[in-house]
């Protein structure tokens, strides 16, 4: 045990002394920091100005006119950067498909970027809008979307007038109460006021914590990959290999990483909450929560370690380790692609389906956890029985493979070597 720790302690110092650990550390707060900060101060600036866009209406029923003229005009005086520069086309009925021929081609040449087509019942919501666009940009999307608006505001402001509705009348209606989100105490009788910002932050926690484990996990375990690799290609582990068994050595270089794991998660997430703090924002994160956190990333990371330290073993260098990293990577970013529907349904079956699966176990339960106040004591203990035994048998299984497949050099072996491996007492 004590040649365990040693390894552990060896492997944590020569990590967490290095320049580029240190730099990586403290950076990467400082960058979440920025881009919070940039994207702020983006999202308060003004809008970049762009040239005007061109757009033609033909109205078809001859009751619109003023109607889009009015909804156009009350958005240019709104938007001096982002004008929409209106051309009201007229047509008789004999040339319709004759001037939407024309109209196609001015879009084809660039002399128009759309040409909408008002149809004859539209007011009375039998007609169709028509738009036609050529070769359309990204960018140009959003506009796209407020011509639309604009235009349906026209025919809802044609048939109020028809209905003898005042527009005036119909926005004293349709005005949203004013609302206001009291968060009591918990014990006394204090209550304040919950700002937008608190919303957002909890609804994104949960996301946060599940972000945080998969990075604590997936990145950091991947040193186990690159230091076996680095010390079996340099000859390092055949000195190591001299003084203890292939088990301690991966037991040690597991507990080692576990330790240099936590440093990092542990830092990044007092720099989160520190953050909040500082803006004002108070999130519920309670000291059960941060167990089981804890216990749910340290079982996750040593299986994920011991997972590598496998693959490491019978790799010569790092091209070939990644080839085999691929199912790994697939597999463990299933949260990353199903974390909003397991928020919306904690207690679904997809939600516990996942959290019974070792390889995303601590990933879906602590997104679980954080979403929703009534995952049972049960199903929590159920989960982490489950992944400790993955973590022993995995283990198990890897030191099987790392015995044999650290000491070879060339050829990587093929599966059916591993499996006879495997095989052997």
């Amino acid at each position: 045990m004590r040649k365990i720790f040693k390894v552990a302690q060896r492997e944590y110092v020569e990590t967490v002394k290095t320049k580029t650990f240190i730099i990586g550390v403290l950076m990467a707060p400082l960058i979440i920091v920025g881009i919070i900060f940039f994207t702020g101060r983006a999202s308060r600036g003004e809008t970049a100005p762009r040239p005007a866009f061109r757009a033609e209406v033909t109205d078809l029923s001859n009751e619109l006119l003023e109607e889009i003229t009015a909804s156009f005009e009350k958005y240019n005086s709104s938007k001096p950067n982002r004008q929409i520069r209106l051309e009201l086309a007229k047509q008789n009925q004999s040339d319709a498909n004759e001037f939407e021929t024309e109209q196609k081609d001015r879009l084809r040449q660039g002399q128009l970027n759309i040409y909408i087509v008002l149809e004859n019942d539209i007011v009375q919501g039998q007609g169709k809008m028509r738009f036609y666009t050529y070769k359309m940009k990204p960018s140009e999307l959003d506009i796209l979307w407020t011509i639309e608006n604009l235009c349906n505001r026209a025919v809802q402001s044609r048939r109020y007038k028809l209905e003898d509705v005042s527009q005036e009348l119909i926005s004293r209606i349709r005005r949203p109460a004013t609302m206001e989100h009291l968060e009591i105490g918990g014990t006394d009788s204090s209550e304040k006021v919950k700002e937008q910002s608190s919303r957002i932050v909890e609804m994104m926690m949960p996301f946060f914590f599940m972000y945080l484990m998969f990075f604590g996990i997936f990145v950091n375990g991947q040193q186990m990959l690159t230091s076996i690799i680095e010390e079996k290609s340099s000859r390092v582990i055949e000195v190591l290999l001299s003084a203890l068994s292939p088990f301690e050595l991966m037991t040690g270089k597991i507990i080692g990483l576990i330790g240099i794991g936590l440093t990092v998660v542990g830092l990044w997430g007092a720099a989160a909450y520190a953050g909040t703090q500082w803006r004002g924002i108070n999130i519920d994160i309670t000291g059960e929560l941060m167990f089981y956190f804890m216990v749910y990333y340290v079982l996750g990371f040593a299986l994920f370690s011991a997972i590598l330290a496998g693959i490491g073993s019978v790799c010569n260098t790092l091209k070939e380790a990644q080839s085999l990293m691929m199912p790994v990577t697939f597999i463990f970013i299933l949260p990353l692609l199903s974390w909003f529907r397991i928020v919306q349904n904690p207690e679904g079956t997809l939600s516990r389906v996942l959290s019974f699966f070792p390889p995303v176990t601590s990933m879906v339960m602590i997104l679980r956890m954080v979403s929703s106040n009534y995952i049972s004591k049960v199903e929590i203990f159920a989960t982490l029985a489950v992944l400790a035994g993955s973590v022993l048998g995995v283990m198990w299984l890897s030191a099987k493979i790392f015995r044999t497949g650290i000491l070879m050099y060339g050829k990587r072996p093929a599966f059916r070597e591993i499996v006879h491996w495997l095989r052997q007492k």
